[in-house]
């Protein structure tokens, strides 16, 4: 930012170099990129990981469905499970074995995680299922698809940019190689004459 602001300064300054010039351009011009790239992509992310997202939920949603289990038995807890003292909100599913019947009208009966508290025979949850009455994850819902396609959006953007940044911070660099490269040339051709000026030598 400090080169694009010196860039106006600078323009007919006489102790400007035109490399600073050149960096001040490269600058203005990454800057620009920036603004112009970034946003395109990621609005062009956003769409496709929107539309691919709004798909797979509606594929979810026709192929998984929700059921009413009803509690045979609660099981003992696992000693692989979680201290009760420090589980979260996903490990105070009690296990238990419960029955349903499948889309498809076949009766199920096995272990399952229950969202009960202290689950008793003939209790009733909710349960999600594919059509043959296998459990399934709980179907992605519209809302959290869009916050994932944003979400890949704003990294896609983000990436852009970094993108952008980074070759302008090539270019730069290149350009102050060269130009040491260049000071390291003149050094050697005036190096044997340094400090003979007017000496008569």
């Amino acid at each position: 930012m400090r080169a694009i602001r010196g860039l106006w300064r600078w323009r007919r300054n006489p102790l400007c170099r035109a490399t600073d010039l050149a960096e001040a351009w490269v600058a203005l011009a990454a800057l620009v990129l920036i603004l112009l790239v970034a946003p395109v992509a990621g609005s062009l992310v956003t769409g496709a990981a929107q539309d691919a997202l709004q798909r797979a939920v509606r594929a979810q949603h026709e192929e998984r469905h929700k059921v009413s289990a009803i509690v045979v038995r609660k099981l003992d807890r696992s000693p692989l499970d979680a201290d009760p003292e420090t589980s979260t909100g996903r490990d105070l599913r009690t296990r238990v074995v419960a029955g349903w019947t499948a889309p498809d009208g076949t009766p199920r009966q096995e272990p399952v995680l229950a969202s009960l508290k202290d689950p008793q025979r003939g209790d009733r949850f909710p349960l999600w299922t594919d059509r043959h009455g296998r459990v399934v994850a709980r179907p992605l819902d519209s809302a959290t698809a869009s916050t994932h396609a944003v979400l890949a959006g704003l990294g896609a953007a983000l990436l852009a940019g970094g993108l952008v940044e980074g070759g302008r911070r090539l270019i730069v660099w290149r350009m102050v190689h060269r130009r040491y490269a260049g000071w390291d040339q003149a050094w050697e051709k005036a190096g044997p004459d340094w400090g003979r000026t007017g000496t008569g030598c």
